[in-house]
């Protein structure tokens, strides 16, 4: 008999979710993790990242508070404290992790997995001991690390990844130049210039945030450029490299080159971030006779999530399109119960119906907040879906004339023909805590007339939706 029915290989939040659910389903289960309990999330992603930006939107709010009679000459900050109050976080959800692991009974192995057969993973611990597991089934969920792209001066000592930023730093940088204007880069430029650095944003498409809604990042732009961040779209990066005499910059700064509609461009920087995306994980992980398929840089897998090797599964960003935490999560609950279902027709994992694969609210931590589902109506016209859409700009919203955010508004796509809602787009304050019931009625494919349905309290920012779907309804009725 092998050691474990199912050994997990990471224990971020696909790890760990599946590696619970497979604990209650009565599996002998064990993780095997080399860092911390929470993976990337708790620990360099998610977590830190909106702990940070907690701590930024106190102090602008405060900085800012004149114009609502709130006065606080004297404010100020301490980047250790901040960075400080970040690590504590994600230490007490880290080790939450790790006490529901002792819970379950579910054992954390601790160092580098490598998988040298079908059943089999050897593990080697920070003192270099080597240890062999077997088991029925493996599940890999190693996650995703920063990709440094091929250009020039990346690989600079100092030039920052979002790792090596969220390790912390003892002061505000001066000036930062950050490249690529996608979720991660938005997020540090909206805390770096909410806490007075001087902001520069590099983004290689013709808009921020380029895989959603074009008004979306039109948008961020403008509330950006407003609060003093410099914004470039449509801009290529060619370089980067320490600063020059000619630069007329403190020694120690990075230079960086970019190319703007055929224009050259320079501009320097204390600090240079690399945020231009992340990539699968899954270095070294196998012997070299025992490689799965790939799909392009991801692990392929199939509908099982078993990958080309039988018995041995994949979840989560290295193995799936969209690299989000929840999206993980919800693949190894689905995972494991597919797996205890082959083991056991007749066992207890059908009593938990599935998470809908193919319906996936994305959040944007940017002020004012985004949050996305589902498909936009250029995507759906691609898709040769003929849509509605139903839109309220928040000027008149109450909390939102309150709060002063900046500009916002939701929107609402519906199909034309059926009035089924296919997708939301959602810029205001909270808008990552009511995107869930968009998506909720699109996962029982409810119309905008059902969604309408449901009386909003007042004042809410969700009244705002309540106005986006009377519109919607009254397209869909013309």
């Amino acid at each position: 008999m092998n050691d474990f029915q199912l050994l997990i290989i990471g224990a971020g939040p696909g790890g760990y979710t599946a590696a619970l659910r497979a604990a209650k389903l009565g599996l002998r289960t064990a993780v095997v993790e080399a860092r911390e309990p929470g993976g990337t999330c708790v620990n360099r992603g998610c977590v830190p990242t909106k702990t940070l930006l907690h701590s930024s939107e106190v102090f602008r709010a405060a900085r800012d508070g004149a114009a609502i009679g709130v006065h606080a000459p004297d404010i100020s900050i301490n980047m250790e404290e901040i960075f400080a109050h970040k690590a504590s976080v994600s230490e007490t959800l880290s080790k939450g992790v790790e006490g529901l692991f002792k819970s379950a009974k579910v054992p954390l192995v601790r160092g580098t997995a490598k998988i040298t057969a079908p059943h089999t993973v050897t593990v080697t611990d920070a003192d270099g001991n080597v240890t062999q597991y077997t088991a029925d089934n493996i599940l890999i969920a190693t996650g995703s690390v920063p990709a440094r792209p091929p250009i020039p001066g990346l690989d600079l000592p100092g030039v920052m990844t979002s790792d090596e930023l969220l390790a912390g730093t003892d002061h505000l940088y001066r000036s930062i130049v950050i490249i690529g204007g996608g979720v991660i880069g938005v997020e540090f430029a909206t805390f770096y210039a909410d806490l007075g650095c001087d902001v520069t944003l590099i983004e290689g498409l013709a808009h921020l945030l380029p895989t959603l809604d074009r008004e979306l990042g039109q948008n961020l732009a403008l509330i950006l450029k407003k609060a003093g961040v410099k914004v470039f779209t449509g801009a290529m990066v060619d370089s980067v490299e320490p600063c020059t005499a000619s630069d007329d910059a403190p020694e120690g700064d990075f230079a960086v080159n970019f190319t703007v509609k055929g224009a050259p461009q320079r501009v320097s920087a204390e600090a240079v971030l690399c945020a231009i995306g992340r990539r699968p994980y899954h270095d070294d992980l196998f012997a070299p006779e025992l490689l799965p398929e790939l799909n392009k840089r991801s692990i392929a897998v199939n509908d099982d999530y078993e990958t080309s090797i039988p018995g041995i599964y994949a979840i989560g960003d290295v193995s799936s399109r969209i690299q989000l935490a929840h999206v993980a999560a919800a693949q190894g609950t689905d995972c494991v119960n597919r797996i205890a279902a082959k083991l056991s027709p007749d066992g207890a994992a059908a009593a938990v119906p599935p998470v809908g694969r193919n319906i996936v609210p994305s959040c944007i931590y940017s002020r004012p907040e985004i949050a996305v589902v589902g498909m936009t109506d250029a995507e759906a016209k691609e898709a040769s879906i003929p849509v509605k859409v139903g839109k309220c700009v928040m000027g008149a919203n109450a909390r939102t004339l309150i709060c002063n955010p900046g500009r916002s508004f939701m929107k609402v796509v519906a199909n034309a023909e059926t009035g089924e809602v296919i997708g939301a787009q959602l810029m205001c304050p909270n808008a990552t805590d009511m995107i869930s019931g968009i998506a909720e009625g699109m996962a029982n494919h409810l119309t905008a007339a059902q969604l309408l349905a449901a009386m909003r309290p007042h004042p809410t920012f969700e009244e705002a939706l309540s106005d986006a779907l009377q519109d919607l309804c009254e397209k869909l009725a013309r």
